[in-house]
């Protein structure tokens, strides 16, 4: 992990590299390289940190060319370190790789055996030697790649350079995405569009075992079966105003603040006078939908919280038996599916390595059809599944997720509706709750006009070390993601809890040094929440309660109150998630983290 960018050209491919770069920094990295071939001789500059410092680093040591390849690192093996940085070269061979080489140790042993020479600790310097060594025994570059990865266990995303054959880049793909960018007379790879907006709308998705010789004038693509292919072209069409920041200092505050216009969008189309379209789903649907008996939702980190919700939604309003598995917990155990199982798999980018592994383990297992939710049209995930769905969230920058989640709820919502009108859900049920979703891109405004009420109380969390989120019923997953997001950004060691299950640990923990963060929506679980509460406060526990307006909740010196507008029930978890993020911000930024980039973290996960 985690970004690649390569292009061959009749120009200088410097600067559209570096803009690629830069347009990654969202997935979260830790170093920043790139290779170009100069007269002959491929010239490396690469640096630990942020994309700014390989910059200054070219422009201390200019390089240019028409062949380059670049990449910002997260580590997997070995530590943040120049070395450690790609791109990784073996004599006239130079790559870049996403993903992770499972076998690199006993490959290592043999290359070592053979007299070559390691020089950082990472799996992907495993892969540059040894397409090294079959270059020259075969003196072909497609050949010695393709020998290469037959070797290589695990995931890969491959960008490949040889000196000795200056008009080429080699690519692969194995578990980790790769696009082909196309242009006139040049022509791109990324591992992800957005890199490449600035110089084309035409792409290739290559798939699974994918191999691809890319020339400027040409592009040669090869399956796991060496049959040269032909893959689709596709021309995206949207908007690339939303991937600047705009007036707003961050690119979480301004996709918090996108959310009404997301909401909206999500909904577009799919909404009749008083009946969810369920045409949405895909042409095949309404046959699928009717046979569906049970759910099974699979995802991981934020999408797996609106996994949780949508399990709440299913059962009580959709009378629609469901469970909700964490994807890296699922592809590992002995899972037992029912009869007409309809796999749902949430994932932002479509690409998350753990939620892929997983749907191919419920496949083999036999299920009745799949739903991939997801943000990313043409995503791995969209293309193994029976049926999908995008959120229609737009691009997100940030790390931590914020729109892309309200939208897959607003998704898994109408899922519900178009499964609960075979299990009992009333047209009357339907109609109220597609009114009520036409008011929740209005509800998400009015929340967003606390902000500087929220700004406020964020001053409390500076000199804190722990937080603890609580909610109940449906409210519970969204207690969950605003203690990963208060984590994620403020770095504020953050836990969720059922509020019913204080007196079982958790006050232990309560005392005027850990904020208790609770959500109370006005529902039938308001008065047990509120006994719960009145637990911590007996302990000395400070309280921040966003509440409905009609709770009757009152601001002491002990419990400081948000009051957010009446919301409707079903639309508790969306509404509510909205000021949790707007915390979770303001406290980051006044303890001066990096908002959008959080260390450690990135936005795609394609590797486990």
């Amino acid at each position: 992990m985690c970004g690649i960018v390569g292009a061959i050209a009749q120009r200088n491919v410097t600067e559209i590299l570096l803009e690629g770069l830069r347009r990654l920094e969202y997935r979260g990295y830790d170093s920043a390289g790139m290779a170009i071939l100069d007269n002959s001789i491929i010239e490396i500059r690469k640096e630990t940190g942020k994309v700014i410092n390989l910059e200054t680093a070219i422009s201390n040591k200019p390089t240019k060319g028409q062949l380059g390849i670049a990449h910002t690192r997260w580590a997997t093996h070995g530590r943040p370190t120049q070395k450690n940085a790609h791109p990784h070269s073996s004599d006239k061979i130079t790559l870049v790789h996403n993903g992770i080489i499972e076998n690199y140790t006993e490959l290592r042993e043999q290359l070592i055996a053979k007299g070559y020479r390691f020089i950082s600790e990472t799996d992907t310097e495993v892969v540059a030697h040894l397409i090294n060594d079959f270059f020259k025994q075969l003196n072909d570059l497609l050949q010695a790649v393709k020998q290469s990865v037959a070797l290589c266990e695990g995931a890969y995303a491959l960008g490949v350079i040889c000196e000795d054959v200056p008009d080429t880049l080699v690519v692969a793909r194995k578990g980790s995405p790769l696009v082909i960018g196309l242009g006139i007379e040049e022509n791109f790879i990324a591992s992800d569009q957005l890199a490449l907006r600035q110089v084309t709308d035409q792409f290739i998705y290559l798939e699974e075992g994918d191999l691809a010789e890319v020339t400027a004038g040409n592009i040669s693509i090869y399956d796991s079966e060496n049959n040269h292919v032909e893959r689709k072209k596709v021309k995206l069409t949207s908007s690339e105003q939303s991937t600047s920041r705009g007036q707003y200092r961050h690119y979480m505050l301004k996709e918090i603040y996108e959310q009404p216009a997301a909401t909206r969008q999500a909904l577009q189309g799919r909404l009749g006078k008083t009946q969810v379209l369920e045409a949405c789903f895909g042409s095949a649907a309404s046959e699928i939908f009717d046979q569906v008996a049970h759910v099974q939702i699979i995802a991981c980190g934020t999408s797996y919280h609106s996994g949780m919700v949508a399990k709440y939604w299913m059962e009580s309003l959709g009378n629609l038996q469901c469970s909700v598995e964490i994807a890296s917990e699922f592809r590992y155990r002995k899972a037992f599916i029912p009869a007409n199982t309809l796999v749902v798999t949430i994932s932002q980018s479509g690409e998350t390595a753990d939620t892929l592994a997983a749907l191919q383990k419920a496949k083999q297992q036999g299920i009745l059809a799949s739903l991939a939710i997801c943000n990313v049209p043409n995503s791995a995930l969209v293309r193994e599944s029976t049926l999908s769905i995008m959120t229609a969230a737009g691009p997100e920058i940030g790390v931590a997720s914020t729109k892309a989640f309200t939208t897959q709820l607003v998704v898994l919502q109408l899922l519900t509706i178009v499964l609960g009108r075979r299990h009992g859900l009333s047209e009357k049920q339907e109609a109220a709750m597609v009114k009520e979703l036409r008011h929740l891109p209005s509800l998400c405004e009015d929340v967003l006009k606390l902000d500087k009420d929220i700004e406020k109380i964020s001053e409390a969390f500076i000199e804190k070390n722990h937080a603890l989120f609580l909610g109940r019923g449906m409210q519970y997953p969204i207690a969950l993601e605003g203690a990963l997001k208060l984590k994620e950004i403020s770095y504020i060691h953050a836990e969720a809890y059922p509020a019913g299950e204080l007196k079982h640990g958790p006050l232990a923990l309560v005392d005027s040094e850990m904020p208790i963060i609770a959500v109370a929506p006005n529902d039938d679980l308001l008065d047990k929440l509120k006994s719960n509460l009145e637990e911590v406060q007996a302990r000395g526990g400070q309280l921040f309660v966003f509440a409905d307006t009609e709770t009757n909740f009152k601001n002491t010196a002990e419990c400081i109150v948000i009051h957010l507008p009446k919301v409707p029930y079903g639309l508790c978890p969306i509404v509510f998630t909205l000021p949790l993020q707007l915390l979770s911000y303001h406290v980051a930024v006044l303890k001066g983290t990096d908002v959008d980039q959080p260390r450690n973290l990135a936005k795609s996960v394609t590797v486990e």
